[in-house]
């Protein structure tokens, strides 16, 4: 089971990047009801992921990228990327969609325009690590 987790992973973050798109597209559209409940569902992913990724390297510990030479300082720069804006993820989530349900949707917006970009391109990177990772 554990070793499936790295692909359930990267499934779960190429899902949460779908969702993403999915629910800009929507708001851009002004369909709100379905955007709430497309962003709720990628909120819910998401959550699913950070289980799954700590469940993973809780039983496996840190796994070293193995390749040598430019292939690795761009995997390098890639992870340290992905990592610290990672960090904000959950927090800049958690407010968003927070400020959304209780109808701040001024600040909602506001901060949504941040959110938005970051959590997709943890999302892709996430993706984009694993295969770097796991198929190179």
């Amino acid at each position: 089971m554990i070793s499936h987790l790295p692909s359930v992973i990267a499934v779960l973050n190429a899902t949460a990047a779908v969702l993403l798109v999915w629910g800009y597209r929507l708001i851009r559209r002004k369909r709100i009801d379905t955007h709430r409940k497309v962003m709720q569902t990628a909120f819910a992913v998401s959550c699913l992921f950070l289980i799954c990724y700590l469940v993973y390297h809780y039983e496996v510990g840190t796994v070293h990228f193995q390749k040598t030479g430019a292939i690795r300082g761009i995997y390098l720069g890639i992870l340290g990327t992905h990592t610290v804006l990672a960090a904000t993820v959950p927090v800049l989530a958690v407010i968003t969609l927070f400020r959304g349900r209780t109808g701040r949707y001024e600040k909602h917006r506001r901060i949504a325009r941040w959110t938005l970009p970051i959590w997709l391109y943890v999302s892709v990177t996430g993706v984009v690590v694993y295969v770097m990772l796991y198929h190179l």
